[in-house]
């Protein structure tokens, strides 16, 4: 298509003034090319273009009449002058009367008569990479007030457990040919009941991390073997070899129980002779214990 146009400009071109299409657009684009020259001389090219389009061919046309005038002088046997090429716009042998700019030829195409159908629709693009963090908005106002919610399940007992005892004896003891446990007479703190007097031992009833703590005064020239239990397991020992006068002796340790776990003191049987001190008005034997952290605390 755009062949096909050039070639039409072309043709015009070379056309000259033989059709008034050719000197239209000449005329066109001398006018574009003219913006910058003075109104009165544009005036004048306006008019003289004017006139020359609307006269007919005819003998004054510097073509034409040219062609005739050879034609008639080697019919008259005459030699025919020097002939040349005349421009429509050539005024006299200095040139013409009104100079005009260089022709150029300005192909001008329609676009829309090139526009195709539209076209399917493409496969969606691959996304693109995730941008910044924006910042943070300015806080919203404050919504309206839910309605209550439903009752929930209950919560971890917050409640603090407490486990403590001390208790003591006044009364010797001396080892038999069996083991058996130290019962203690005397009561001086004794949480929840948790130590049976009867039995001698401390049932837990709260599992957690408990200390405790034996003291007992040895005898002179006797030994002094005894054991801290933990149900029927020995954990600790007690132990003071004969001597010539008695002292205090002590043993502590920290044991973590779960509940019903029971503690108790055991004196070695009688393979040896074995025995610990007291008497009815002072308390030298005594045995204590307490909770230190309970296992359902965090």
């Amino acid at each position: 298509m755009l062949c096909l146009l050039f070639s039409s400009l072309v043709l015009l071109q070379h056309l000259g003034p033989l059709n008034g299409i050719s000197q239209y657009a000449h005329q066109t684009s001398r006018s574009e090319l003219d913006l910058d020259r003075p109104e009165s001389e544009l005036e004048e090219n306006t008019a003289h273009s004017r006139l020359y389009l609307s006269k007919p061919a005819s003998s004054h046309d510097p073509v034409r009449s040219g062609d005739d005038r050879v034609r008639n002088n080697q019919k008259l046997g005459k030699e025919p002058k020097e002939a040349r090429c005349v421009r429509c716009c050539d005024n006299g042998p200095t040139g013409p009367a009104h100079p005009l700019p260089a022709y150029q030829l300005v192909p001008q195409i329609n676009i829309t008569i090139l526009k195709g159908e539209k076209g399917d629709r493409g496969q969606r693009g691959l996304n693109g990479k995730t941008g910044r963090e924006g910042n943070p908005g300015q806080r919203g106002h404050i919504g309206l007030k839910g309605s209550k919610g439903s009752t929930g399940p209950p919560g971890d007992s917050s409640k603090i457990y407490y486990a403590a005892f001390s208790v003591g004896r006044k009364k010797a003891l001396h080892s038999i040919d069996y083991y058996q446990p130290l019962i203690f007479d005397t009561e001086f703190v004794n949480l929840y009941s948790h130590f049976n007097m009867f039995t001698g031992k401390f049932c837990c009833a709260v599992a957690g991390v408990y200390f405790f703590n034996l003291n007992v005064h040895t005898w002179n020239q006797k030994e002094t073997y005894m054991h801290l239990m933990k149900n029927e397991q020995e954990m600790v020992i007690l132990y003071a070899q004969p001597s010539d006068r008695s002292i205090m002796q002590s043993q502590s340790i920290m044991l973590e129980l779960e509940e019903k776990d029971e503690v108790w003191v055991r004196m070695y049987k009688g393979v040896r002779d074995n025995a610990i001190f007291s008497d009815d008005y002072d308390t030298y034997i005594t045995f204590n214990g307490y909770l230190i952290k309970a296992k359902s605390e965090p």
